[in-house]
């Protein structure tokens, strides 16, 4: 397939204007070529977006760990341009986590690609669970995790609170093996850096469920900002405010931040009454986000993509957002060589919108999703 007058934000994320040939799933040229193909005249073209914290939408919940949850997610996220996604597990009991474990390593998305697994917890702090199920946080163990990836090679990511137990040594082996995050955490700044010298490269959703920073104790948002490890983010505009998104995003600047949903099985469904990590949770009318009976945040029910028309009316710089939901996000889980860019080589995966940013189409691996 010939994409013809593309204008299309290219590797380095700055807009260019040529042609795009796609073969076998991938781009194979791209630049002025000769031939016939699809005239993309007024359209601009976006690389395809990757929610790498997402527990799910339209009804499905990752942690179901079935084939129909999957499915309902990878169609949802496809519509709203998520070309790839990490299936978001909660607190859960060892045997659950395997299960789910299994059925992602059977299973072949129909739409958004899964390319991996997220584990948020089990390896918490009791005082910052928030919606996680208490019954279930434990210390961090190297064996489980290691059986967990036995069952399904693809785990890329694990939030862990590194002063909940003895930690140091599970960072510094886990580490080598995936992305190792603070989050659903106590930790001080002490043990923040501590925790990001032994090998924490990341952390779970910035902000939320977190020791904060004030002007007398960093905190862990502190500690992180300072520091090079990549941050998530969710930009609803409930779980951050907008102003706290612009000064965070002047921190971290391009390459740091990663635009996650953090959503749960309820976005894209409305109001009602719905299920996360076997507890209750509400969307109220005109809520922004799912809470719990106390009015807790328990997770998010947007999508990447109106996040990110969200950090632009935010004031964040277009190339900050894109890459934020795009690039940052490919190189926190191991994955920038296949996705997270327009170039020659990676996959196909282009989200096609107007000059509104209105998406018109979707291509997962050079197929109209």
């Amino acid at each position: 397939m010939l994409l013809k007058n593309c204008t299309f934000y290219n590797e380095l994320f700055e807009k260019e204007f040529g042609d795009i040939r796609i073969e076998n799933g991938k781009i194979s040229e791209i630049g002025m070529l000769s031939g016939d193909g699809k005239d993309m005249s007024g359209k601009i073209i976006l690389p395809g977006f990757i929610d790498i914290h997402i527990h799910g939408c339209a009804g499905g919940d990752f942690s179901d760990g079935n084939e129909e949850a999957f499915d309902k997610m990878s169609a949802e996220l496809a519509r709203h341009g998520v070309t790839s996604f990490c299936g978001t597990t909660m607190t859960l009991p060892q045997e659950k986590l395997k299960s789910i474990a299994s059925a992602a390593e059977r299973y072949s998305a129909p739409k958004s690609k899964l390319v991996g697994i997220n584990l948020e917890g089990p390896y918490i702090a009791l005082g910052k669970k928030g919606a996680q199920n208490a019954e279930y946080i434990r210390a961090c163990n190297t064996d489980e995790l290691s059986e967990l990836m036995n069952i399904y090679k693809k785990i890329k990511l694990i939030t862990i609170a590194p002063e909940a137990s003895d930690s140091e040594e599970f960072i510094k082996e886990m580490s080598k093996k995936l992305t190792v995050s603070i989050g659903h955490s106590e930790a001080d700044e002490a043990e923040c850096r501590k925790a990001i010298e032994s090998g924490i490269s990341h952390a779970t959703h910035l902000y939320n469920a977190m020791t904060p920073m004030t002007h007398r104790d960093a905190g862990i948002v502190g500690a992180a900002l300072d520091s090079d490890i990549t941050c998530e983010l969710i930009c609803d505009g409930a779980h951050i405010c907008p102003t706290v998104l612009r000064n965070t995003f002047r921190i971290l600047g391009e390459d740091r931040a990663c635009v996650i949903s953090d959503s749960m099985r309820a976005a894209g469904l409305g109001t009602g009454k719905f299920e996360l990590g076997g507890q209750t949770v509400y969307v109220r009318e005109g809520g922004k986000t799912a809470v719990m009976a106390d009015g807790t945040i328990a997770a998010s029910i947007t999508n990447l993509f109106d996040e990110f028309r969200n950090l632009l009316s935010f004031g964040i710089d277009f190339k900050s957002a894109l890459k934020a939901c795009t690039i940052n996000p490919a190189r926190a889980i191991g994955e920038d060589k296949s996705i997270g860019s327009v170039a020659a080589g990676k996959c196909a995966d282009l989200i096609i919108t107007d000059e509104a940013l209105e998406i018109q189409e979707v291509y997962i691996n050079g197929t109209l999703a």
